[in-house]
């Protein structure tokens, strides 16, 4: 009989704890428990890219019937309801935790809907006053969105808050210029909403491809998100009552046809930015950064290295410095993305429970943008490329025929990033409609370690925008 109540113990019910438990229940039949203080699902399902998907398909309706009538439709702009939108979202919400719940126990996974944390290296302790011991820990409880050290930063929401919104602001101000801050301005603009956004920087989306991330702010703006870039809050403030809340006030709403709704709020937030200028909004929505859930798990006392941002310190088969305590995921803080914490809860396994250590690989993980247009990206910029070797640029921008026909003003951008003295290509970047779609496929290619040559021997399909990726005879420029 074993020593330990379990063979593995999972902190976390997010996508890669979930997927590290049921992988070693299920396929290498290991003993193990999971142990979840919130919603199954985690970040990604159940307040992150789930629904802000859902809300990204939503807030592309908006210029459906204008195009649509440059095609000929007899089509009416139409309203957008958020309560209506809301109550299928949660109801898609819940149905999700409930096949994470399913798929674990079908697993032969044991959960416990509690608080979990650390006293040694084999034991972990329950909120519910419960204390289990396992041979290994997983720790997966993943990242949350901060507010910024400022005086009355608390009237701001963050990203978890805007899916539980009893109504649209008119007027929001959305502080970052990070991909989630645009992902959102693209969506509440897309709905109805007021959109003004503030970036201290000098051009959003820090970390990817110039190029691209100019034209998504042309874009943006061309969408009509009010863009200040060099801008940051100075003071932020909301006038109370005699009992220190802030009375609800009646303000106008407009849907996508001018029609006036009218609704009670807060009273409206004054925002005064370094740029000088003092301005008022319904909401403030801080999108300024992340930080990893490792607080108060006990990792610390065990010797277990943390680092400055509070991410747990792992090596590359995501041991601690705990031999028998690891982590994966965003608590990690090396590539915070849904599929990659579910690499590396697989890699976790196939390394302890299958007797094949695997590192795990984070080269050349496609990514996309979801914002309008969308950001599909895979490999190095043009900046990283060219302080790392000469290169040569591959770039095209225009506007696709479906735009094109329909009048509209925006463009879309084919790039290729390409080594002059291997001729793989280092990179690629697309910005267009369904960019996410086309990158996963791109992708493929990169990480085969394809040529320019290879892509130049691909016949094209036409029409479509992505047959310029291998139609692009000769380089824009060198570096």
């Amino acid at each position: 009989m074993s020593e330990f109540d379990y063979d593995l113990f999972v902190i976390g019910g997010g996508s890669g704890g979930v997927r590290a438990a049921r992988v070693a229940a299920g396929e290498a039949g290991a003993k193990v428990a999971l142990a979840e203080e919130d919603r199954y699902g985690g970040t990604c399902v159940i307040r992150g890219c789930v629904p802000k998907k859902l809300m990204v398909f939503a807030s592309e309706y908006a210029s459906a019937a204008k195009e649509a009538r440059a095609y000929g439709w007899d089509m009416a702009d139409g309203d957008f309801h958020w309560d209506r939108f809301k109550e299928k979202l949660e109801t898609e919400l819940d149905r999700l935790e409930g096949v994470y719940r399913k798929l674990l126990k079908g697993s032969g996974v044991e959960t416990f809907d509690a608080r979990a944390t650390l006293k040694d290296a084999h034991t972990v302790a329950l909120s519910t006053g419960e204390v289990k011991t396992a041979k290994h820990i997983l720790i997966a409880t993943g990242g949350r969105p901060v507010r910024p050290d400022l005086p009355n930063a608390h009237l701001g929401m963050v990203s978890d808050d805007i899916f539980h919104l009893d109504a649209l602001p008119k007027r929001v101000l959305i502080v970052g210029g990070g991909y989630i801050a645009c992902e959102f301005a693209c969506i509440l603009n897309g709905l109805g909403v007021e959109v003004t956004q503030y970036y201290r920087g000098a051009q959003i989306l820090r970390g990817f491809d110039e190029e691209a991330r100019g034209l998504i702010a042309e874009s943006m703006a061309q969408r009509g998100v009010d863009l200040h870039v060099g801008t940051d809050i100075v003071d932020m403030h909301c006038e109370e009552d005699e009992d220190g809340l802030t009375a609800p006030v009646e303000v106008t709403q407009y849907g996508a046809k001018g029609v006036e709704e009218v609704r009670e709020v807060g009273k409206p937030i004054r925002v005064k930015a370094t740029n000088g200028k003092t301005r008022e909004f319904d909401a403030v929505f801080f999108a300024t950064g992340r930080r990893p859930n490792s607080d108060e798990l006990g990792l610390e006392a065990l010797g277990i290295e943390i680092g400055r941002k509070g991410e747990i310190k792992v090596d590359g088969y995501s041991q601690t410095a705990v031999p028998s305590v690891y982590a994966i995921g965003d608590v990690t803080d090396r590539v915070n993305l849904t599929p990659v914490a579910i690499r590396e809860g697989m890699a976790f396994v196939e390394t302890v429970f299958k007797g094949n250590p695997t590192e795990v690989d984070h080269d050349l993980i496609p990514s996309a943008v979801f914002t309008q247009p969308e950001l599909g990206t895979v490999g190095l910029s043009e900046e990283a490329a060219r302080d790392q070797e000469e290169i040569e640029v591959y770039s095209t921008s225009f506007r696709p025929m479906q735009t094109a026909f329909a009048e509209g003003e925006g463009r879309v951008l084919m790039k290729l990033i390409v080594s002059k003295a291997t001729r793989k290509v280092l990179g690629c970047h697309i910005v267009s409609p369904g960019a996410g779609e086309l990158i996963q496929m791109v992708g493929i290619a990169v990480k085969m370690g394809a040529t320019k040559e290879d892509f130049d021997r691909t016949v094209a399909v036409h029409p479509t925008m992505s047959e310029e990726l291998v139609t692009m005879r000769n380089p824009v420029r060198t570096a």
